[in-house]
């Protein structure tokens, strides 16, 4: 016997969400992932609707956080020359580790994972000392954290935010 979930039953379940992402907005997005400076005119020949309209898309994906449109610096070039993936154990509950991991400004991403590890955190510093300090004295002095390993990036050969809509 197969059993098939229709409309009235994915709704109440709350980590099942409406779809929201028509062809049209897919189109939006993609293109958007590969300039996000595209003016709505340029977006609206390509998607065959008007400017207003796509402006108005462009609007709800942003209001609802199905996308952002964010400019990506290198940190290189911004004097962050060290950067380092930590993988972080905890005990007991993760959501409060990693809600202070997050609001560390120099850890720019944060994952709560499965595998060896509980959480993954990318870390931004200026220097070997830097990194030494939020190690030590930010990172493995939150209550809950047991256990660390740094993995530092020695070259980023590959960094993309173009993975499409499906």
């Amino acid at each position: 016997m197969e059993l098939v979930a229709k409309g009235p039953v994915l709704s109440k379940n709350p980590h099942v969400s409406e779809p929201v992402l028509d062809d049209v907005n897919k189109r939006i997005i993609e293109q958007l992932q590969r300039d996000g400076r595209m003016s709505y005119a340029a977006l609206a020949k390509v998607v065959g609707l008007s400017e207003a309209a796509v402006r108005q898309r462009v609007q709800r994906l942003l209001d609802t956080g199905v996308m952002q449109i964010v400019a990506v610096t290198d940190p290189l070039s911004l004097g962050f020359a060290r950067q380092v993936m930590i993988g972080v154990k905890v005990e007991g509950d993760l959501r409060p580790v990693a809600k202070s991991l997050a609001s560390v400004p120099e850890i720019d991403y944060v994952v709560i994972c499965a595998g060896g590890y509980d959480l993954l955190v990318e870390l931004v510093c200026t220097d070997d000392e830097h990194l030494l300090d939020l190690i030590n004295d930010t990172v493995r002095s939150i209550p809950g954290v047991t256990a660390t390993e740094t993995f530092v990036y020695l070259k980023l050969a590959k960094q993309t935010y173009a993975w499409g809509t499906r």
